[in-house]
């Protein structure tokens, strides 16, 4: 191969990545907001960080959950353990009642790890 041509393709790779790309997310990042943007993605869930963030105190008792939701006690609850899980309620027990709550910062979490979405 000749010089020139040699030296073209140099510039061509040089120039190929620009800095944006390089600041992509790394393949462990992505895996990572895959399982939480998993969680989100659900509209039982999505309703529950809704009915949660609307309510007085910014609180609800699983047991009013039920209702709005349309769903049975034990789907509620496995909806509320996933959100859970993910990071984005938290759970008090109150004797026989779970009350949960937002936590605080979770939501703009996801909407941080992407760039640009800011």
């Amino acid at each position: 191969m000749d010089t020139a041509r040699t030296q073209l393709l140099e510039l061509v790779d040089v120039g190929c990545t620009p800095a944006a790309l390089a600041d992509a997310m790394s393949a462990e990042a992505a895996t990572e907001l895959a399982r939480t943007l998993k969680a989100l993605a659900d509209p039982a869930r999505l309703r529950v960080l809704s009915l949660v963030a609307g309510a007085e105190g910014r609180e609800v008792c699983a047991c009013d959950l039920t209702t709005p939701l349309g769903l049975s006690q034990p789907t509620v609850s496995h909806h509320l353990k996933v959100l859970v899980d993910a990071g984005f309620l938290q759970r008090d027990k109150r004797g026989v009642w779970a009350y949960y709550s937002l936590v605080p910062g979770a939501l703009d979490r996801v909407t941080g790890a992407l760039p640009g979405a800011r």
